[in-house]
């Protein structure tokens, strides 16, 4: 196989990543000046924010998918290709892939994250991490399975354990997907298993910390705890599931859970790729860049996004791995990489925080703006949203995803309660 990007007499600027650093840096770059080629094992940009949405059948897969050849159908000089990097030659300024050998100008890496279980794999069966739409809806085969399997077993403790969910990892993925849980058990599985009793439905939230949604205010964290607690969620903060057999969790002072079921929203490391220097690799998988997101010892390779740590003196740990990060970072590469071709010299990274916000369920989320500005309830439930709908890619998917909003909202239901899996 070959990778096959025609030759020119453009600099050759190299992405690995269609996330949202990765389009958002291939959007400003001006290809009429570069040969732009991006490079993802998948071709299409999944906006994961709501990944929880379609893992717990209120959203179909499509809806927060953009294919990635359409989304740039109309850049010159730009070149898609689906396949995996597997090794950087820096010295010789190119990258083997899956294809085959790519040379580069310039190579950006925007290869994002992956779910850490922070070296404890082997404890683990059955765990459903969030990460990508095949997770998602591996995620809702597996929920929606284990009801049909409920219905058809006489063993009270075996219903127990099909009916019960254990969530690790109360960041905003956790609380989100907890929270639309708990709908689905108020208003739409009892409507499909009318024979069941859905009070043996638990819904367990599990944080190593002493609160949920730490990386937020605590007034933001208490009002999410207060919702949580609200909605039937059983919350344990400050403890640790040391392992899942299948069949049970159980945490670090000894409690069992019964659950076949379990979410890890924990904890990610960097998706690092082989070949880089050691030193440029610091914790968490992260690649250490400069303020201009160069990766240390490299003078033509940048990294954006998760698996970028800029680290300094004022944020020894990096800027965090969120999405508007990502963005950020890749809109200004690329303005500095067209700043290049003018002989313009590069401008250091600033990040600007525009506020976080979680949403726990229908008419409940906690929002904190600049400012020191803290939203709850409706109010925020609306701006996330908003801001959400803005951020999707598509006008075709901001429809569709705001339709299926206004049904779930005025019927309760959620549409999309479909097993699918590939022929075997």
């Amino acid at each position: 196989m070959s990778v096959r990007i025609p030759v020119s007499d453009l600099p050759r600027v190299v992405v690995i990543g269609g996330g949202f650093g990765g389009i958002e840096f291939c959007k400003h770059l001006d290809t009429t000046s570069y040969q732009l080629v991006l490079i993802d094992r998948h071709n299409y940009h999944t906006f994961q924010p709501l990944l929880y949405q379609v893992a717990t059948a209120g959203l179909e897969p499509s809806s927060i998918a953009g294919p990635l050849r359409k989304l740039f159908e109309h850049k010159p000089n730009f070149y898609f290709r689906m396949g995996e990097v597997l090794k950087i030659h820096p010295a010789r300024n190119c990258i083997q892939t899956s294809l085959g050998a790519l040379s580069y100008d310039y190579l950006v890496i925007a290869s994002g994250s992956q779910t850490s279980f922070f070296g404890q794999e082997a404890n683990f069966v059955e765990v459903y991490p969030l990460k990508e739409l095949p997770d998602a809806l591996s995620l809702r085969n597996s929920i929606l399975q284990n009801f049909e399997d409920a219905l058809l077993t006489d063993d009270p403790m075996e219903r127990r354990h099909l009916m019960s969910i254990v969530i690790v990892g109360a960041g905003p993925t956790g609380v989100e997907i907890a929270g639309a849980l708990s709908e689905l058990r108020k208003h739409v599985l009892p409507k499909d298993y009318p024979e069941l009793d859905f009070n043996e439905m638990k819904i367990f939230l599990i944080e190593g910390v002493d609160r949920v949604l730490s990386s937020m205010s605590p007034l933001s964290s208490a009002d999410a705890f207060k919702h949580l607690l609200a909605m039937g969620i059983e919350v344990k903060v400050g403890k640790r599931v040391v392992r899942h057999n299948g069949k049970e969790a159980v945490l670090n002072d000894g409690t069992t859970i019964p659950c076949k079921t379990m979410v890890w929203a924990a904890g990610v490391t960097g998706s690092l790729i082989e070949g880089l220097p050691p030193q440029s690799v610091v914790r968490g998988n992260r690649l250490l860049v400069d303020a201009w997101n160069r990766v240390e010892g490299c003078a033509n390779i940048f990294a954006i996004g998760d698996v970028a740590a800029m680290i300094t003196p004022d944020n020894p740990s990096g800027h965090p791995q969120l999405a508007p990060v990502a963005i950020q970072q890749g809109r200004q590469l690329a303005e500095n990489l067209n700043r290049v071709l003018h002989d313009e010299p590069m401008r250091p990274f600033r990040y600007r925080h525009k506020g976080t916000m979680a949403t726990i369920g229908r008419n409940k989320a906690v929002a904190d703006l600049p400012g020191r500005i803290h939203l709850k309830g409706f109010l925020a439930w609306l701006a996330w949203m908003g801001l959400h709908l803005i951020q999707l890619i598509g006008f075709r998917n901001r429809i569709v995803v705001l339709v299926n909003w206004i049904w779930n909202y005025v019927t309760y239901d959620r549409s999309i309660r479909l097993i699918l899996r590939a022929k075997k």
